[in-house]
């Protein structure tokens, strides 16, 4: 199989300005988006995806094809910088902004989805950070089993192991918190 970026990867590391426009292009969003998930904080998010794009202009020119693809070096890059962030904040996570609001729901359903995104995201940040790793390569990254325990250095069945129990701690600590909301307005 052939990797999609490895042209506009040779090109970035013989100096190509636009090639490396076109690899933050293609890549930023995500890149992003695994810092929010996994940091929990915007701006800390934007300075890990700052500090992927500054080390794939410097490593471009020594970059073997055929090895990994250039997205899973990315995300690697990524999650270890996260992990990183987080070992010297000594947390799991912080406040994340609140994702943009769909014009076309009302504001009841737009509420009711945004209190939601905010439960889960609460006990994600929960989790530890393999299992919280593991989750959002896979489920927020879109990246198949395979490629997330390459990103993470594990097999593939370590990383099957670390999905279920972070599904069954977000299922435990959701449920957790439904039960204290429906006692909550049982009393009230």
């Amino acid at each position: 199989m052939r990797d999609p970026d490895e042209e506009l990867v040779r090109r970035v590391g013989a100096g190509d300005k636009r090639a490396a426009s076109e690899l933050v292009r293609r890549h930023l969003p995500r890149m992003v988006g695994l810092g929010r998930r996994m940091l929990g904080d915007a701006a800390e998010a934007e300075d890990v995806a700052q500090e992927v794009f500054l080390r794939v202009w410097k490593h471009a020119a020594s970059w073997k094809p055929g090895q990994a693809k250039f997205e899973t070096w990315m995300h690697r890059v990524a999650m270890n910088l996260c992990l990183d962030r987080l070992r010297r904040a000594g947390r799991n996570g912080g406040e994340v902004s609140p994702e943009f609001e769909d014009g076309r729901a009302s504001a009841t359903r737009a509420l009711d989805d945004r209190q939601r995104r905010e439960r889960v995201r609460d006990a994600l940040m929960l989790l530890p950070e393999r299992q919280r790793a593991a989750l959002v390569l896979c489920y927020y990254q879109d990246r198949t089993n395979i490629e997330a325990a390459e990103i993470l250095g594990v097999t593939v069945e370590a990383l099957e192991s670390l999905l279920s129990r972070a599904r069954r701690s977000l299922k435990t600590e959701l449920a957790a918190e439904r039960a204290d909301l429906l006692s909550g307005l049982e009393t009230g």
